[in-house]
C-alpha cells in the first residue's frame, strides 16, 4: 500500500477536508499527562493518507486542528482513545467530541481474544504485520522517515478495523453495550486527569 504521508508544523491547514469520519491517533512522551508532552497528532480520512501535525509545545495553539476534533459532525475513530483525549484535553484545552474506539470495540467483539492491540488487529483483519519498534521513541525533536511511517501506521487502517468489529458486535447482539461504553468515555477522561485512576466499580 502507497500512504501518503504529510508532516504539518503546528496545525493542519485551513482548508483541508477529510471527510465525516476520520482516525486520529496521538503520541506523547510518556503516558503521564501532566508530566509527559503531546507531540503529535496524526489523523487520516481512511483513504491510505496520514496528516501528522507536530504541535508547538511552547503554545499548543492549533485551531484548526482543535475545530476538527471538537465538530461533533465529525466522527473520530481511536484505538484507546482514553489515553489520546486525555493528553488531548490536558493540552489543547479542547473536549474530543463523537467518538469510535477500537480497542473497546475488540475486548467487546472478540471474547475469542485476550490480545486487542492495534498490531493484533490489523494482522486478523488487514492481513498486514507492522512493525511497533518506534511505539517507545522520542517524538519531540526531529522526526525520522520510520517513525513518521509509524505514527500513519496508527490510523490508516482504523476505518476498516472499526467496520470489521462492527459486524460482529452487530451480529453479536452487543452493539449496545458498545455504544454505552462510548458514552462513558469522556467521564473515564475527565476522572482520569482528576487522578481517579482506579476502577471506581472495583469492590
Amino acid at each position: 500500500m502507497n500512504i501518503d504521508i504529510k508532516l504539518h508544523k503546528d496545525d493542519l491547514p485551513e482548508d483541508l477536508d477529510l471527510g465525516n469520519i476520520i482516525a486520529v491517533d496521538g503520541e506523547f512522551m510518556g503516558l503521564n499527562v501532566k508530566r509527559d508532552p503531546l507531540c503529535l497528532i496524526q489523523v487520516s480520512s481512511g483513504n491510505s493518507d496520514a496528516h501528522i501535525i507536530q504541535l508547538d509545545r511552547k503554545n499548543y495553539k492549533a485551531p484548526n486542528l482543535s475545530k476538527m476534533l471538537e465538530d461533533k459532525k465529525i466522527t473520530k475513530i481511536f484505538h484507546y482513545g482514553r489515553a489520546d483525549m486525555a493528553h488531548i484535553k490536558h493540552y489543547l484545552k479542547i473536549t474530543t467530541e463523537n467518538i469510535l474506539d477500537t480497542k473497546i470495540a475488540s475486548k467487546l467483539a472478540r471474547s475469542y481474544s485476550d490480545s486487542h492491540s492495534l498490531k493484533v488487529l490489523i494482522k486478523e483483519f488487514i492481513n498486514i504485520d507492522i512493525s511497533k519498534q518506534f511505539q517507545s521513541s522520542d517524538f519531540g525533536g526531529k522526526l525520522t522517515e520510520a517513525q513518521l511511517k509509524y505514527c500513519a501506521n496508527d490510523v490508516i487502517y482504523l476505518h476498516r478495523i472499526h467496520e470489521e468489529l462492527n459486524k460482529i458486535l452487530v451480529r453479536e447482539n452487543r452493539i449496545h453495550l458498545y455504544n454505552d461504553c462510548l458514552k462513558f468515555l469522556k467521564t473515564r477522561v475527565d476522572l482520569d486527569l482528576a487522578s481517579f485512576n482506579d476502577d471506581i466499580w472495583s469492590h
